[in-house]
């Protein structure tokens, strides 16, 4: 079975009704996508970790906290002042960094961890990524822009040339990644193949029909961050006690993780309201592939090669350019 949670369609027209655009120190709004990548803010959340690290520096912080599918609707909320805080893989963050530069400035907060994404079928004569043909369907939670497809491209062009890169971009489809599983496990739908992220995949390979392609983690040479949260400069200059609370919240999480696996899989299921096996997602926390860690890896990749193919307009010059200051003491990449 495939959990479903509530998405929060944001647009200007609702944020505009909702209330003001700006929230004052004390307040933090915050959004996350779906999946175990979003772990960190699973435990920041059930344990009231913001509330209570802002405590201590002597504040009540309100938190709100809201479901959306796809770096799209992420980044106009945070653009439009509906959200102070979102979250998505490191490429659109990537790019709402580069189209900010000089206006709203967005960067990078942290890390959610490193994790491997992968390339999924159940089409039996799909082996490598030559193999799909303009019959074949890939969903992704975005389509073009997303984690997934940046990756896609990136791996495109080293198989295709540069000038090659959105090869597969008219046969990806936009789809949560819920939906897009039971419909690669249920086979009867024109989707058959998702570039997916834990636990989803697990759960798709679980299927004798579905197979992987493809890892993200072949595309980078290794371990790489998956999700990051950022925000807007305005919101990490003028909400400083605030922002500390938070980014705070996120190193307790991680260290609350690493000590207690099996507790922090409960957690998962808990917040999420997830149906998937105790079982499997304990084993998904403890697979060493994966790393519950707010320092980013090898997240300089993607500022390089989507520079090089165009996606990107600035070249930075180190990670430490996309990230505030907060997450630049640990050894990032």
């Amino acid at each position: 079975m495939v959990f479903k949670r509530p998405v929060l369609l944001v647009s200007l027209a609702a944020s505009l009704l909702t209330g003001p655009l700006a929230h004052a120190e004390g307040k933090i709004s915050i959004a996350q996508q779906f999946g175990i990548g979003y772990l960190i803010l699973d435990v920041v959340r059930d344990q009231q970790l913001i509330e209570k690290q802002g405590k201590a520096q002597g504040i009540e912080i309100k938190v709100d906290w809201n479901s959306i599918s796809g770096a799209t609707a992420m980044n106009e909320a945070l653009l439009t002042g509906a959200l102070d805080v979102v979250s998505a893989g490191v490429p659109p963050m990537l790019t709402i960094w580069d189209r900010t530069r000089g206006k709203q400035n967005v960067k990078a907060i942290a890390s959610l961890g490193s994790m491997p994404n992968y390339l999924l079928t159940n089409n039996p004569a799909i082996k490598t990524l030559k193999d799909f043909t303009d019959k074949d369907r890939i969903a992704v939670p975005a389509a073009g822009v997303g984690f997934q497809s940046r990756t896609l491209q990136i791996e495109t062009a080293k198989a295709f040339g540069n000038d090659h890169y959105k090869k597969f971009d008219d046969i990806s489809v936009s789809l949560p990644h819920p939906d897009a599983t039971a419909a690669l496990i249920g086979g009867q739908s024109e989707i058959n193949s998702h570039f997916s992220s834990p636990p989803f995949q697990y759960q798709a390979l679980q299927s004798p029909n579905v197979h992987k392609v493809l890892s993200s983690y072949d595309v980078l040479g290794g371990p790489a961050t998956f999700n990051v949260l950022y925000t807007t400069e305005k919101f990490h200059d003028e909400n400083p006690k605030t922002y500390k609370a938070f980014y705070d919240a996120l190193v307790e999480a991680q260290t609350l993780i690493k000590t207690d696996k099996a507790a922090a899989a409960q957690t998962y299921i808990r917040v999420e309201q997830s149906k998937l096996p105790l079982p499997l997602v304990e084993s998904i926390v403890n697979d060493p592939e994966i790393d519950f860690t707010v320092v980013p890896q090898r997240t300089y990749i993607y500022a390089e090669k989507l520079q090089e193919l165009g996606v990107l307009k600035n070249k930075a010059g180190s990670w430490k350019d996309y990230f505030f200051e907060e997450a630049h003491g640990g050894a990032g990449s």
